[in-house]
Parts: structure tokens; sequence; C-alpha cells
């Protein structure tokens, strides 16, 4: 981590995450989702952006925060991964960062059992930023395994 990098922060409960800028594509106000059934528990939903079907995914699932229904000052973060276009829910979104190197510590120095899913941490005012790699996080096997290519929704989000 030698150069300044951007990094989009998002915030669930009190921690601050962020991921790399080029993965978000989009922030969209929470919308409500299509659910599937015998959907597996990480899938919250789909919804439809401009013809394209998206899958939703628990991010606080994944972090074991406690279940939170989604309410209308939520956004939605749509990220492009390697396997496709995923979505997941925030509770605040802080915007884009820069992080100069002597902000950041690689994760293998603080979190060497989290290197796998985190990059780094950041010091953004008095918070610690935790970035994660999208990809890591949400793998590509649970991505494919969800089972939505077939499925069509018919109301678009604009």
């Amino acid at each position: 981590m030698g150069i300044s990098a951007h990094y989009f922060v998002f915030g669930l409960e009190d921690q601050r995450y962020a991921l790399g800028l080029a993965v978000v594509l989009r922030v969209i106000r929470a919308v409500e989702l299509t659910s599937l059934p015998e959907a597996p528990d990480h899938l919250l939903g789909l919804i439809n952006l401009g013809g394209e079907i998206i899958p939703v995914l628990d991010i606080r699932k994944r972090f074991h925060l406690e279940y939170h229904e989604i309410d209308l000052n939520d956004r939605i973060i749509i990220c492009k991964g390697a396997a496709r276009t995923i979505a997941f829910v925030a509770d605040v979104v802080e915007g884009v960062v820069e992080f100069a190197p002597e902000e950041l510590d690689e994760a293998v120095h603080i979190l060497p059992e989290m290197e796998h899913y985190i990059e780094g941490v950041g010091k953004l005012n008095d918070d610690t930023v935790l970035i994660y790699d999208l990809d890591s996080l949400f793998s590509i096997q649970e991505i494919e395994g969800l089972g939505i290519d077939d499925f069509r929704i018919d109301t678009p989000v604009k």
C-alpha cells in the first residue's frame, strides 16, 4: 500500500467499512426487494436496475451483525464483482475518501487471520475503517450459487 488510493466508505451500526472505489457502480435509496422462495440466507432479495437483475446480499450476516429491517434511510450499494454485479444494504454512506499511505496499515500486520477478506485498515478522523476486497468478501462460488440468472422482475428501479 505505497500510494494514495480512493475508497468508498459506508457504515453498518457504529463501524465504518470501505471498498476500492473502482468496484462501486452506484448508490440508490432503499427500495422494496423481490424475495425468492427458498433463497440462501445470505440473499435478501433482488432488484431490477434498468433491466439488469441484481442480487442484494446480506452484508450484515457476513459481519455477524444483528438483522436489521431495511428502512427508507438505508442505501443500496451496487458493485461490480468478478462474477457479476451485486448489491448490499448499508445504514449510512460516508462517500469517497482518499487514504495516503501513512493513513493505511496492511491487514497482515493488524489482522493476519482476516487477511483474505481485509485489504487494510484506514484511519478516518477518529474512526477506524476496515477496507475489504469485494471478491473476497462475497466469493464467486457464493454469487454463482444464488441461482438467479433466469429470474425476471418486471418493475425496474430508476
